[in-house]
């Protein structure tokens, strides 16, 4: 064998192995490469849920006014902002609708995480959404009895000060345990990238 064909045999052997190497590894990538699926609807869901964690964070302040005016007497002042609040709830359900949507690509795409360490993180969070979908339909719920509460003690039929404080409280532990939920989720999902970028 010439010298010329040793080189050209050497060359192609050489081209040969790293191309058999760029392909073990985009295959290797193929394999650990979370689906385009989970990776949207987990950013979709991220940022829907801090839009409800915002706008639940930002009635705080309103259910302290309610209980003041309420202990005042002025029940109109405080039905008026119980009836803001509760619109604000109800246009929060299409939020928790928009996030489940989200939650349901994720579970529906997990089988393409292959990391079992990455998964359980998955489903940690999906879990911590899940609740938190729960907790604001707990939270919607508590707003309507608030609002009936005062509409009763508008009217003189019936109710106390010591209920509506109550209630304004149930409302206040359902928006700390939706940013409990949310802050579960975030930390899960840190926990995931971590696992699935060692």
């Amino acid at each position: 064998m010439s010298s010329f064909s040793r080189k050209a045999l050497i060359f192609v052997i050489f081209i040969a192995v790293i191309a058999a190497g760029y392909a073990f590894a985009a295959f290797w990538q193929g394999q650990n490469r979370i689906p385009n699926s989970f990776t949207t609807a987990r950013n979709q869901g991220a940022i829907i849920a801090e839009a409800i964690v915002a706008t639940s964070n930002s009635s705080t302040a309103e259910l302290a006014k309610i209980d003041q005016y309420d202990k005042e007497g002025n029940y109109s002042q405080a039905l008026s902002l119980t009836r803001g609040l509760v619109a604000q709830a109800s246009g929060l359900r299409g939020q928790a609708v928009d996030l489940s949507n989200q939650i349901q690509t994720m579970t529906q795409s997990l089988s393409g995480v292959k990391d079992l360490a990455a998964q359980q993180d998955a489903l940690e969070a999906i879990s911590s959404e899940l609740a938190l979908i729960n907790q604001l339909v707990n939270y919607s719920g508590d707003l309507g009895k608030l609002l009936d509460t005062l509409q009763a003690r508008f009217s003189g039929q019936s109710g106390t000060n010591a209920e509506v404080t109550s209630e304004v409280t149930q409302i206040n532990t359902d928006i700390n345990a939706i940013n409990n939920y949310n802050n579960q989720a975030t930390h899960a999902l840190k926990a995931f990238d971590a696992a699935e970028n060692p």
